[in-house]
């Protein structure tokens, strides 16, 4: 039986595991109404392309960013080549970039009328027209640009770990560097880049920027056409929950492919075990570059060009309550997400019984589910809430949830309680109970134990649990936009409704206000990876 000072603690892990379950109900939920007029266009019209877009672009990016991610990780962590110790931080930097940045600046760099094409026809007097960037390979490489550094990275912490070893032990039986790679190293590392992959996938069911810049429709879009276009948030409800059919099966297949094999337990190696030379360096530098220079320098230089062109000139009143409004939204979330994340830390430590940890597990869930389907699942239950407060209850006065700052507060918790949970855990974890066992002998308990012993050595994780929740929360658009009260654009925001008018330069500034704040918790991503392979 738990005891009573265990026992406390429950209510935290089974109040979080609620508020995720309210979302997935509604969800399920929503089916016991159907406009079959709705779903008899969506039906006609679009369904099967909503299908084939979907599961198009899952497969192209599943493979682009396996491809960018792991011979990006294989160079930069085995191999020896000029610029390699720069490249291997630079290559993390795109992370800083959203996706629906990058997306409406390729289209404005690469369309009939932008820069690249004009300069093609007019100066070089080339009349052949490019590809047009609008397309379905158009969307793909975009996402494989913004989403291969989750592979790159676990990939590339995969490769360090596994040891000199492994390798040598494949020259010695008279592997070469590439045989080794297929039959040694990536095998090893196969979970790892599976789990990289399924974040990527994740992240590309979810979006809802980039598509809207390529109108290019997916479940995500549909969602918010359904609600917005047809006024329909059952129609929309009943959308997100097929949405939110790929994502569980996403996990559920990456969880299957994570417990395969059992990554190596050699002593990390931080030093390059094969050395290029001549023409093989000269392509691997080549290779790197390139990717680091269409995934970030071009963006960027686009980015501060447009601003000097045009978007300097929205630095007004509106901008700053832009600014304003998008600090109080990420600040408020990172607090409150923290806060309970912490709670949950605690609660693993001291009351860690199973089924609390599977309580907790499925807390963490939240950040799989794509912000337009939390949207939508959150405002379809507080539409109810509200609908009983004045019914039932004769509430006078306007709702209460739907379209408030607490709501899309409660939505930003359930998607981003993980991200802030993970490094608080592992903090925590790091404190060996001798420590606090030794302050209470001196009399130290209660809240005085926390505020003089585990606050002081929690604070680095804390602060990185809130720095990564904060500007997740700022990147954060189709939750934003289907929720936010009337009147809180935000910065995100003002980049969609720039992007929707074709004024490119003109999203410049917030887009460029955005990539610096995401610039934080890259280089804290860097030196945390610095430092655990021992650079």
């Amino acid at each position: 039986m738990a005891h009573p000072a265990q026992r406390r603690w429950y209510p935290i892990p089974i109040i979080t595991a609620l508020l995720l379950v309210l979302p997935i109900a509604v969800l399920l939920l929503s089916w016991h109404s159907i406009d079959r007029e709705i779903w008899q266009h969506l039906w006609d019209t679009q369904l099967t392309r909503l299908v084939g877009n979907t599961l198009t672009l899952v497969f192209g990016v599943g493979i682009g960013v396996i491809l960018l991610g792991v011979s990006l990780a294989w160079l930069t962590s085995l191999c020896e080549f000029p610029g390699r110790k720069w490249l291997d931080w630079a290559l993390m930097l795109p992370f800083a970039i959203p996706a629906y940045v990058l997306a409406f600046v390729f289209v404005g760099l690469l369309d009939f009328s932008g820069p690249i094409q004009t300069f093609m026809r007019e100066v070089l007097e080339i009349k052949m027209r490019m590809p047009r960037v609008r397309s379905t390979g158009g969307i793909i490489i975009v996402f494989v640009l913004v989403f291969y550094p989750y592979v790159y990275l676990l990939a590339r912490s995969a490769f360090l770990s596994q040891g000199k070893g492994l390798m040598e032990a494949a020259r010695v039986l008279g592997l070469s560097p590439l045989q080794a790679f297929w039959r040694v190293a990536l095998p090893v590392a196969r979970p790892a880049i599976g789990a990289g992959l399924a974040l990527a996938l994740m992240e590309t069911l979810a979006d809802f920027g980039a598509v809207s810049v390529f109108n290019f429709d997916t479940f995500t879009t549909a969602v918010y056409k359904t609600w917005y276009g047809f006024y329909s948030l059952s129609s929309a409800t009943q959308l997100a929950s097929l949405l939110l059919l790929f994502v569980a099966l996403l996990i559920f297949a990456e969880r299957k492919a994570h417990g395969a094999i059992r990554p190596s337990n050699e002593r990390p190696r931080g030093k390059a075990l094969y050395p290029l030379k001549g023409l093989k360096a000269g392509l691997a530098f080549t290779w790197c570059f390139l990717v680091f220079l269409c995934a970030f320098i071009l963006p960027v230089i686009q980015l501060i060009a447009w601003f000097f062109q045009r978007g300097y000139q929205d630095l007004d009143e509106r901008y700053w309550s832009l600014i304003s409004h998008t600090l109080i939204l990420g600040a408020s979330a990172a607090a409150i997400t923290v806060t309970v994340a912490l709670l949950l830390a605690f609660t693993k430590r001291f009351a860690g019984r199973s089924w609390v940890k599977a309580l907790i597990g499925f807390s963490n869930l939240g950040y799989a589910i794509p912000g337009s389907v939390l949207a939508v699942a959150i405002m379809l239950a507080f539409t109810y809430f509200d609908n009983f407060l004045i019914d039932t209850l004769g509430w006078k006065g306007q709702a209460f949830l739907m379209g408030s700052l607490g709501a899309l507060l409660i939505a930003y918790l359930i998607r981003f309680i993980a991200v802030a949970f993970n490094p608080l855990d592992a903090s925590l974890a790091r404190i060996k109970p001798s420590i606090p066992e030794a302050s209470r002998s001196l009399g130290v308990a209660g809240f005085s134990l926390f505020r003089r012993i585990y606050f002081p050595l929690l604070l680095p994780g804390v602060l990185s649990a809130s720095l990564l929740v904060f500007v997740d929360v700022l990147k954060e658009m189709p939750a934003t936009l289907i929720m936010r009260p009337f009147g809180w654009d935000t910065l995100a925001v003002r980049i969609f409704e720039m992007t929707s008018e074709g004024e490119w330069a003109r999203a410049s500034l917030p887009a460029l206000t955005l990539v610096l704040v995401g610039l934080l918790p890259v280089i804290l991503l860097i030196r945390r990876s610095a430092k655990s392979v021992g650079h």
